[in-house]
């Protein structure tokens, strides 16, 4: 086996799309292009070959602010990365082991998706957690969902809706100047804890959003309360799956938030989706509507140091 790092932009995303698998919408190469073209950080795409065959692959960029390396494509917010949907790949623990061990500065791998073989590295710990609502264990009824809860519980939700509901509520799909209106109130909102506020990260997200616009994919969700804009939501849709990217409420109308969601919920019943995801963040209301939680991992080291405990045969053992 040879480790090979690639660092041609053309030869990166060759060997992206001959080996990242695409299961989700943060797989696509063109999609994840939209933040590295606005945070343009060099790529150094590390694989693990034997006989002309891709054995195991992590492609990393190097972020200068932080001084160290981190997935493709090199967004950062605070600090951290952002996009979800991470892998580690690679065809057995050995693969591992040599791969990670080709890295020869600090590391830091966020949003990794589980895989067994994560038990070979000792530097692995829980991320966040991210949440998603599963249309087909309510039989794709959103009465069914809505059932799930306990009629106190019911009764509380819809007297908060219906306090909106008497201002005159209404929604507008895919009206593209409306994005201009979410980042506005995610910044007024949140401030400089925006994702926005960061001009790179603005830009990557208009980047996203024509991709997507382009592709057919782009689903922009407006709230309008008294013909106001009271929220924005904007979502991507790939594979049938239904996933929430970013959105923005007027602080005028306070339950907006669950309105919008609750929306989301019932058309992807709708629509038959076979999930939505709502990415990480540590809201209250994803537990509270019943959301299904998952556990992403990450991988961080601040020095050059082995990966793995010094008895491999045993944690060869734990990734079989």
């Amino acid at each position: 086996m040879k480790t090979v790092i690639y660092e041609d932009p053309v030869q990166c995303r060759d060997v992206w799309e001959k080996t990242w698998p695409v299961n989700a919408i943060f797989d696509l190469w063109q999609v994840r292009s939209c933040f590295n073209d606005s945070f343009s950080r060099p790529l150094f795409f590390h694989t693990v070959e034997q006989n002309g065959k891709i054995l195991g692959f992590l492609p990393l960029c190097w972020n200068e602010e932080s001084d160290n390396y981190i997935l493709f494509p090199g967004e950062t917010w605070n600090g951290k990365s952002w996009l979800e949907q991470n892998r580690l790949i690679a065809a057995n623990p050995e693969v591992v082991h040599t791969l990670l061990d080709s890295v020869s500065k600090p590391l830091h791998l966020r949003y990794l998706t589980w895989t067994p073989l994560l038990n070979c590295v000792d530097n692995t710990r829980q991320d966040e957690v991210g949440y998603l609502f599963f249309p087909g264990i309510f039989n794709h009824s959103f009465e069914n969902y809505r059932l799930s809860f306990s009629g106190k519980s019911r009764k509380k939700l819809k007297n908060e809706l219906n306090r909106l509901q008497a201002f005159e509520v209404s929604f507008r799909f895919n009206h593209k100047k409306d994005l201009t209106r979410l980042f506005r109130m995610n910044i007024e909102s949140f401030c400089e804890n925006s994702y926005f506020n960061d001009p790179r990260f603005y830009q990557s997200f208009e980047r996203l959003a024509a991709f997507l616009w382009d592709m057919g994919m782009l689903r922009i969700t407006t709230v309008l309360i008294g013909g106001e804009i009271a929220a924005v939501d904007m979502g991507a849709i790939f594979k049938n799956t239904y996933t929430l990217l970013a959105g923005g409420t007027n602080p005028e109308f306070p339950g907006v938030a669950k309105l919008i969601n609750l929306h989301h919920l019932e058309w992807s019943c709708r629509k038959r989706f076979d999930s939505v995801d709502f990415l990480c963040g540590d809201f209250n209301w994803k537990k509270r509507f019943h959301l299904t939680p998952r556990p992403l991992y990450e991988i961080k080291t601040d020095k050059k140091m082995p990966f793995w405990g010094t008895d491999t045969h045993e944690k060869n053992a734990a990734c079989a």
